[in-house]
């Protein structure tokens, strides 16, 4: 996950209506986060040669008020899998803007200390093919992950348990995303390579040129994605 501070009026044409952005400590967030999901299902059903793949998305944080509690949730700019069907079921299902292109992923896990090596980072890193060349993120990290704590700045970019989808004829749909509490690493030498006005917009381009604000891996957990439900028909 790089996260990166960005102005709130890049974001705003993309707000669902019923929600707004979620700030921490007075700064707006947008992150590029790389997954790998295993052993996947659709309506619980395995579908055969698409269990496993790579994901990588443009994502921000927005929260919404529902009976005396803030929902915080995601808004998903755009996402990047390797499979054409798992793009139009995305798309069918969410109307998320899912885009199937050539992917792979690398992951070297990192060396005890007091081994033969004496200790090493480990690396993780996802590229994803685009008409103007591959691009790619990455980070380091060692040691063992830890739950992100209270009030922390990672708890805020891990922590998000809604969907939040504008669909094409204006009404927001709304979809849980249960799963524990993530742990992570605080990530080193971040690298994101990407032609970002080509991939993402010249608008995101700016925040996406600088150093990112902080970089986290997490170690994932078994995640359910809730079907969505129309933000009209929720109780206000």
């Amino acid at each position: 996950m790089l996260n990166y501070q960005v102005d709130r009026a890049v974001l705003k044409p993309f707000l669902p209506a019923g929600t707004e952005l979620d700030a921490f400590e007075g700064a707006d967030y947008m992150s590029i986060v790389g997954f790998l999901f295993l052993d996947t299902k659709v309506w619980g059903v395995p579908v055969p040669f698409h269990r496993h793949f790579e994901e990588v998305n443009l994502r921000f944080y927005v929260r919404r008020r529902e009976a005396g509690e803030w929902r915080r949730g995601v808004v998903f700019v755009r996402e990047f899998v390797p499979r054409w069907l798992i793009a139009v079921v995305a798309r069918g299902a969410y109307e998320e803007s899912y885009t199937s292109a050539p992917m792979r992923h690398a992951l070297a896990p990192p060396k005890p200390a007091g081994g033969a090596a004496g200790g090493a980072a480990g690396t993780l890193s996802y590229r994803w093919r685009f008409p103007t060349g591959w691009n790619s993120l990455s980070a380091e990290f060692e040691g063992a992950p830890a739950e992100a704590e209270a009030g922390s700045h990672e708890e805020f970019i891990t922590e998000h348990y809604w969907g939040y989808c504008a669909r094409s004829n204006g009404v927001t749909l709304e979809y849980r995303v249960a799963h524990p509490r993530w742990r992570v690493w605080r990530a080193r030498n971040p690298v994101l390579h990407c032609d970002t006005a080509a991939v993402y917009g010249p608008g995101f381009s700016a925040a996406l040129s600088q150093p990112p604000a902080s970089a986290l891996i997490a170690d994932g957990s078994e995640v359910t994605v809730h079907a969505g439900v129309p933000l009209a028909a929720t109780s206000g």
